[in-house]
């Protein structure tokens, strides 16, 4: 390095933004992340020893991702290099690997390779990696907000152990919050800054456990905030409220959230709890999910869970679903929540999957036999000399339009599939169905 890189990466340094100073520098400095990292835990235990391998941490924005690769960077006595997967190519890479190929074989010195957004990396750049992944010359730590079993190649990810971080708590955004306030090296703490609790929970709350989003707003808030006449740079509400407008919906409508968040939706529902039920359906709104595709799934919910509970609600659900097609967003937030609130409502039932699934497997396993001579249709040309519908009893010429005959082929004679749960409608449908099948013909 010369004078002018030195210089430049100083300067870097002085006006690097405030979430990028305050990185912390050792795991003592580290916040969050406990099950990871917290004393006694594997990777904390593997830090300390300088015992690493291949590693890919993945988790939402500002959970501490790459702050965890510049802890590593600090503790190993191995080179650590560190790559961009936006920026770099499979040029870049092979000139990563034949230096540590070099550095190994002078020096015996290990080379620990961090790839930031490493789910960036098509197929060929991380094909190009697992060679000297596989033999040791580099040891590879990737950074990602996406799932990496949706985005990095299965023989990868089966050398890699995967970490996945959590969006940290309120109180550890507040730790790291009143920290850069006060350090006077790294932070703010040499500006007379005066902050009101509101402000800086607010500050917490609003990052949603994003502390680069946190760190980001209050020093926005800071260095845009004019000193009053003695001189203090006054952070209320409004200014807070102003500096961090919004918050940043966690939400990837292809890949692990979008299938968490519906699965949280659907098991909301079926739990009977309604409020849960439209916190979901707002966070897929919110994030732009496509409503079909939560009307779909709520039609199937009301068949599925609510079933003969309650008859309406697969009309309900189903309606929604064309108010959807009709009048679009925003609108049709109004039917998907309507829909969301009567499902999470109703009576549950799930003796409608029960019954059809049964009746598939003995249609898939069993002798079925043929359809009784009695229940065939006798109206075309020659039915009838068959025998087709001979003593087929009407029901509607019975009393209560019910007469007790054989329904079932001969080899599935006394199979049940239908067994009401009790709930609901299903209790009338229960006593209804019991009293007819208890009728002599």
């Amino acid at each position: 390095m010369n004078i002018f890189d030195y210089g430049r990466q100083k300067e870097q340094k002085r006006n690097a933004p405030l979430a990028m100073r305050m990185r912390p520098r050792n795991l003592e400095e580290y916040i969050g992340q406990e099950k990871i990292v917290g004393p006694g835990k594997l990777l904390r235990r593997a830090i300390l020893a300088d015992q690493l391998s291949t590693l890919i941490f993945y988790g939402p924005p500002g959970t501490g991702k790459t702050a965890l690769a510049q802890v590593i960077a600090q503790s190993t006595k191995a080179e650590f290099v560190q790559l961009n997967a936006v920026t770099a190519g499979v040029g870049e890479i092979r000139q990563v690997v034949q230096e540590a190929k070099d550095r190994l074989g002078m020096y015996q010195k290990r080379t620990i390779l961090f790839i930031d957004e490493i789910h960036r990396f098509n197929k060929a750049q991380q094909d190009a990696l697992l060679p000297y992944v596989e033999d040791g010359t580099i040891i590879l730590i990737g950074a990602t907000t996406e799932n990496p079993y949706f985005e990095v190649n299965p023989a990868l990810l089966s050398r890699s152990r995967i970490f996945k971080l959590e969006p940290l708590k309120s109180e550890e955004v507040r730790v790291i919050l009143e920290r850069a306030l006060k350090d006077k090296e790294r932070g703010l703490g040499n500006l007379p800054v005066k902050i009101t609790p509101e402000a800086l929970e607010h500050f917490v709350q609003v990052s949603g456990g994003d502390a680069r989003k946190a760190l980001n707003a209050l020093e926005l808030a800071v260095l845009t905030t004019p000193p009053d006449d003695e001189g203090y740079i006054n952070i209320d509400l409004a200014v807070a409220e102003e500096s961090i407008q919004e918050r940043a919906v966690l939400y990837d409508k292809s890949g692990d959230q979008h299938y968490d968040v519906i699965s949280a939706f659907i098991k909301s529902m079926r739990g009977s709890d309604p409020d849960a039920s439209l916190h979901w359906l707002a966070r897929m709104l919110a994030a732009g999910e496509n409503p079909r595709f939560i009307a779909r799934r709520m039609v199937i919910l009301a068949a599925e869970d609510v079933g003969l509970a309650d008859p309406h609600a697969l009309t309900i659900a189903t309606a929604a679903a064309q108010a959807v097609e009709f009048v679009g967003m925003p609108e049709a937030r109004l039917p998907l929540a309507e829909a969301c609130i009567y499902l999470a409502c109703a009576p549950k039932s799930n003796s409608v999957i029960t019954a059809i699934d049964q009746a598939l497997r003995d249609v898939a396993t069993k002798d079925i036999g043929v359809v009784p001579l009695h229940l065939r249709d006798r109206h075309y040309s020659g039915a009838k000399q068959l025998g087709h519908g001979k003593d087929y009893l009407y029901p509607h010429d019975f009393p209560g339009n019910f007469v007790k005959q054989q329904y079932l082929p001969e080899p599935l004679l006394g199979s049940v599939y239908y067994r009401p749960s009790g709930n609901g409608a299903e209790k009338a449908l229960s006593k209804s169905l019991h009293k007819e099948q208890g009728s002599e013909a």
